[in-house]
């Protein structure tokens, strides 16, 4: 990857030479549009003095370097990556002035010029080592210290960082520098400049300390100008401000940062980021059209995420990256926690059992998986690993911690652990120890099995009846896959649902609390009683398991007996083991198909359904023997149709049900409907066509054909002439089935240096389509030969994005992964993070081979 390395072992001897104290950074924005000046003065201490080290900077030219009063030259010191310094004394001070480059690819100081109107929009995203791209610093995150900016900036700007305004000075030439107070000790990664003339709404919240007395925070949001009139300001500082009094409650500890400000930025990579007293978020939660509660919903668990940072991550940070779960598992986690205790969003672990955790399956079952507690080698390991083993699993498994330790005993730790370390920096032995502080359980062996092991068990229920349906054996079965094979303590709740006999609605007949250890744990609490119709195991989502149906339950699913579970945890939970089968080629694609198709219009839950939509679209696509495909085509499309009518009008579910209709058309009675609703010929009481479904059925119409000539995608981009309008046009001409066009993408995102990402990811996700293997057969070779070159030269968003949204999937085959393997065996596959991510394609195909041989056989 463009950029230098830095190790594990290289950041822990400069940890142990250099004491960091103070930062003053002084930043000109004023310079132009490609580069920027940058000026870090550092003070540092050594604890060997006459010893050398280096600082981190990523930068086109250093203009000057002086350590203690004596200038050194940069082209002596300065190796593109480093800044050399030798000859330390006990007490430093190191002055490096250099030329910045701005990023058009979110790492650094990212610069974005509105379409709309011609604005500069600035921000800075630094996870885990891009600070180094705005100014000089030891760039690793134990060696915290007070950073204090100073920046000037066009005079019609205005400037945030983490800490509140010192001074504001107006220049006489047109520019303006702000100099902010100096902050806590903190993180190199989680310092943060935003810039421009950002449309602002500011409040302030008081929140109730534990000591009685009051603790006032200013809080604010912004966004950029022209999506002012999309941007519901107030609801965000609701759950903002819910959020501050949720966590002052539970931590017992002060928010440590003075204020709180939430940036929408555009072009983001991320979600989101903590930077204390600045968070920043990807402006697409700002949502233009018609959107479902699920997207206000995961917009607020992204707000409670990053907050529950400001304590977990900020306050007390990891020593290196191997810990980076510590914080992202335990943010995870509190983001769906906060949700159901201080919102109106009661039932997120439902969203959560349902979504996030299908993320961490899926990251859990590929050949790279790794435990919770990764080997973090370096910095390229350290970006990969933000993944879902990270976020999602470890929050999982944090959530069958709560339910293994006691949820009080667990907040209490976290107590201690905030107090014991605040502005630290720590290991996961020292969460460890106050979690066996307060619980009295031994921390070591459930690290050992959950934490220090990869992979996913599997649940299943074992019982036996006699000839009157009475249980007379039960118990459940525990395993793991040979290549990972730790069998894990579970507490897990047992559901039994029978229908009622006097009403024949499902009711839950008995709820059972146990511990699952080793590969049988029985279940005497059946013995002796009728059969119930459904034995659900982990009812309530406590661990983290995957689990499997018998044939006559899910005979019962397709008949609607899924819809008919009560519970909607009950029925996310029955969902996910439907969906479990499904990918491990257990329950062919045609029988998930219809289970959905039979049961998603009871489903009240839309993120439930929203999920439930994708996985249609997945299975579909390619998880289905090719041969049905088209017959499946025909019934899916039937019954979106059908749900879409039926669906109260201007409810969430009609809007879900639409775009799925629209993206789901395949034939010419499909294609008609679509090209009336875009018209507005035809229309559904209480379904807005607004400007995000006119761009899915513009994009549908491209790949069927229907726009070979660009006109509908040049005609409504001409009226969308905006950043999302701009990057679904070029989607929407990636998608026709032109050789021409497939050129004109491939050209754009692989060829084209420092494309934004959202741009890259957009047009790859309509490069390939489903069925059209003459127009992908031409990009395997290209695909593989361009990999070391796209890794060397392109940031690692951009590479990442290339690399798993080009690999040609359509093609799936066993010659296709014989070409992969091929590849595998070369020497470009070295790079442990490009094999990393290739394997994954890999393993996504091999995975669709054999689901599309257990559907062929059914």
């Amino acid at each position: 990857m463009t950029g230098g390395n830095l190790t594990r072992d290289e950041a822990a001897e400069r940890a142990r030479l250099l004491t960091a104290e103070h930062y003053a950074v002084e930043l000109d924005l004023t310079r132009g549009d490609t580069t920027f000046g940058s000026k870090s003065t550092i003070t540092f201490g050594c604890s060997e003095p006459g010893a050398a080290t280096f600082v981190d900077l990523l930068a086109p030219a250093v203009r000057s370097v002086t350590l203690n009063g004596e200038a050194l030259d940069p082209a002596e010191v300065f190796d593109g990556a480093r800044v050399h310094l030798s000859g330390l004394r006990a007490e430093n001070v190191v002055v490096i002035d250099a030329e910045a480059a701005y990023s058009r690819t979110g790492e650094g100081l990212h610069r974005f010029v509105d379409p709309v109107d011609g604005e500069v929009y600035l921000y800075t995203q630094f996870e885990p080592a891009d600070s180094r791209r705005l100014f000089a610093n030891f760039e690793q995150p134990d060696l915290k210290a007070r950073f204090q900016f100073t920046v000037t900036a066009p005079a019609q700007w205005r400037v945030w960082s983490n800490e509140t305004l010192e001074e504001l000075t107006q220049g006489p030439d047109g520019a303006n520098t702000w100099r902010f107070n100096a902050t806590e000790p903190i993180s190199t990664y989680i310092t943060a400049v935003v810039a421009g003339d950002y449309h602002v709404v500011e409040d302030e919240h008081t929140v109730r300390l534990a000591d009685g007395s009051d603790l006032l925070i200013p809080v604010s949001a912004m966004v950029r100008k022209s999506l002012a009139p999309y941007f519901d300001a107030e609801a965000i500082l609701e759950v903002t401000k819910a959020g501050l009094d949720f966590y002052h409650r539970i931590f017992d500890y002060p928010y440590p940062f003075g204020k709180y400000d939430s940036a929408f930025v555009p072009e983001y990579n991320l979600g989101a980021m903590e930077n204390p007293g600045l968070v920043t978020f990807n402006e697409r939660m700002v949502f233009r059209s018609k959107t479902t509660d699920a997207s206000y919903q995961g917009r607020a668990n992204t707000i409670m995420h990053e907050m529950a940072h400001m304590w977990f991550g900020d306050l007390v940070t990891m020593k290196w990256w191997d810990d980076l779960w510590l914080k992202e598992s335990f943010a995870d986690f509190m983001g769906a926690y906060a949700l159901t205790h201080a919102t109106r969003w009661e039932h997120a672990w439902v969203s959560f059992a349902n979504g996030r955790k299908a993320w961490a399956y899926r990251q859990d079952q590929l050949p790279t998986t790794h435990p919770i507690v990764a080997d973090i080698r370096d910095l390229e390991d350290a970006r990969l690993n933000f993944d879902g083993i990270t976020y999602a699993k470890g929050a999982s498994v944090l959530k069958q911690l709560a339910a293994y330790v006691g949820e009080e005993a667990f907040l209490e730790g976290a107590r201690r652990y905030f107090k014991c370390h605040a502005f630290g920096n720590t290991t996961l032995d020292d969460l460890l120890a106050v979690l066996e502080e307060t619980s009295g359980r031994d921390m070591k062996a459930w690290s050992k099995a959950w934490l220090e092991t990869a992979g996913v068990n599997t649940l299943t229920v074992e019982v036996e009846t006699d000839a009157n349906g009475v249980v007379t054996a039960a118990g459940i079965a525990q395993s793991a896959v040979p290549e990972f094979p730790t069998l894990r303590p579970h507490r897990v709740a047992v559901g039994c649902y029978s229908p009622n006999a006097a009403t024949g609605e499902v009711e839950l007949v008995e709820r059972i609390e146990l511990d699952v250890d080793g590969p049988r744990t029985e279940l005497p609490q059946l013995v002796g009683k009728p059969r119930p119709g459904l034995v659900l195991l982990n009812d309530q989502d406590l661990t983290y398991a995957k689990i499997r149906f018998t044939p006559a339950e899910l005979d019962a699913f397709e008949r609607g007996g899924l819809a008919a579970l009560p519970d909607s945890m009950a029925r996310a939970l029955a969902w996910s083991g439907v969906w479990h089968m499904t990918r491990d080629a257990v329950l062919p694609g045609r029988r998930f198909i219809a289970v959905v198709l039979r049961n998603i219009e009871a489903e009240t839950d839309i993120s439930v359904v929203q999920n439930l939509l994708r996985q249609l679209r997945l299975v579909r696509g390619e998880y289905l023997d090719p041969a049905y495909r088209a017959a499946a085509d025909t019934v899916i499309s039937a019954r979106l149709w059908e749900l879409l009518a039926a669906a109260p009008a201007g409810s969430d579910h009609q809007v879900a049900f639409g775009y799925a209709a629209v993206r789901s058309a395949s034939q010419d009675s499909d294609f008609a409907k679509i090209r009336d609703l875009l018209s507005g010929e035809l229309s559904f009481d209480g379904l807005t066509v607004d400007q995000d479904l006119r761009w899915a059925i513009i994009e549908t119409l491209a790949a069927a054909g229907l726009d070979d000539d660009g006109t509908l995608a040049d005609r409504e981009a001409a009226a969308d002439d905006t950043a999302d309008g701009r990057r679904h046009r070029a989607a929407a001409r990636a998608a026709r089935p032109l050789a021409q066009a497939k050129a004109e993408a491939w050209r754009l995102v692989v060829e084209t240096p420092d494309q934004p990402n959202d741009l890259i990811g957009a047009v790859l996700g309509e490069f390939y389509q489903v069925g059209a293997d003459k127009l992908a057969e031409p990009y395997v070779e290209p695909y593989f030969q361009a990999l070391a070159a796209v890794w060397a030269e392109r940031s690692i968003q951009n590479a990442e994005r290339i690399v798993s949204g080009g690999y040609p999937w359509p093609l799936t085959s066993a010659a296709l992964l014989a070409r992969t393997d091929a590849w595998l065996a070369t020497d470009a596959a070295k790079a442990p993070a490009l094999r990393r991510l290739v394997l994954e394609a890999r393993d996504d195909a091999a995975r669709a081979l054999r689901a599309q041989e257990c559907d062929r056989n059914a």
